[in-house]
């Protein structure tokens, strides 16, 4: 058996912007000083003329995203995660949410993954914070297969993207020759009647990997791929609650404001059942190898397992 392929969103990131910036003229890249860590330093070298590096200065560099949409161009303005969504949240909501701009908004190591970087650096508040702009789109993907697709759908779109990328390389298992990568439609990657797991992110595949193990001990899980946060998919989970009657959440993110929320919301609307939520309870994280501290936060297939058999007590 081959070894599984690991990529880190990040560098899907910037491999699809310089391969983008091929086919799209007037698409433009601006980073915060970090180009070499968000990887738009790969776009920067094919295409130095539309590179613009803004310096640790994220808010105003925002703004200057929010100019070239503006003038018809495409900006994509990359940071890391805390600081694109959360000291740049003003400017983004103000320049760029409230007159709907073209802004696409890279942002990297999200999430307790960036390990060692520590609490300050993990920003797993950032979907909740973008959830509550007007108008913005929120996309995480699984892996290098999703990153891409999304990437390539974002210019495409016209209006406010947020990506959210990690630092972490993640196993691929998306077939790049057959996925299809639609803005607000989730994917089911596992049938089940028992009870469904739906994720987002790097933990798609942690859910993966529970789904094959419950399943060999004679558990149903359906498995929901969530890419798109808002708009979000409420036709499949609509139809998940409705079929097995209960729901396990899954994110790397914490628990208030992001996929959990967004699920029960439909749920308690279209039909309401027992939906537990897996991910950042409401505390901060801390310094450690990336992989440890998803386990110590509980964002393993583990975890997920653990969950599954008590809520259905087994």
């Amino acid at each position: 058996m081959s070894d599984v392929v690991k990529i880190a969103t990040r560098e899907s990131y910037g491999n699809a912007l310089a391969e983008l910036g091929d086919k799209y003229e007037n698409l433009y890249v601006l980073d915060a000083d970090l180009a070499a860590a968000t990887k738009t330093g790969i776009f920067k070298k094919k295409f130095p003329d539309r590179f613009f590096d803004c310096g640790i200065a994220e808010a105003n560099m925002m703004g200057v995203a929010a100019g070239l949409a503006a003038t018809g161009k495409i900006p994509f303005a990359s940071s890391f995660a805390m600081f694109a969504a959360g000291r740049a949240f003003e400017i983004v909501r103000n320049s760029i949410g409230y007159p709907h701009l073209n802004v696409k908004i890279g942002a990297t190591h999200a999430g307790i993954s960036v390990g060692e970087d520590g609490a300050t650096h993990q920003c797993n508040e950032d979907i909740a914070l973008m959830r509550t702009i007007p108008g913005m789109t929120i996309i995480n993907p699984a892996d290098d297969v999703e990153a891409r697709a999304a990437v390539a759908a974002a210019v495409e779109y016209v209006g406010p993207v947020y990506m959210r990328f990690g630092r972490l390389a993640v196993p691929v298992f998306n077939d790049k020759d057959s996925y299809k990568f639609e803005l607000g439609k989730g994917i089911q990657l596992r049938q089940g009647s028992d009870i469904t797991i739906i994720a987002t992110g790097l933990m798609v595949n942690e859910a993966l990997i529970a789904a094959d193990t419950l399943k060999e001990q004679g558990i149903s899980a359906r498995v929901i791929n969530i890419h798109t946060i808002k708009p979000i998919d409420r036709e499949i989970i609509a139809k998940a609650a409705a079929e097995t009657k209960l729901i396990v959440t899954v994110e790397e993110h914490s628990i208030i404001g992001g996929l959990g929320s967004a699920v029960t919301e439909v749920v308690c609307e279209e039909c309401p059942c027992k939906v537990v939520r897996i991910g950042v309870n409401d505390e901060f994280g801390c310094s450690g190898p990336a992989v440890e501290l998803l386990k110590k936060f509980g964002l393993s297939s583990d975890n997920i397992i653990k969950t599954v058999k008590q809520l259905l007590g087994k």
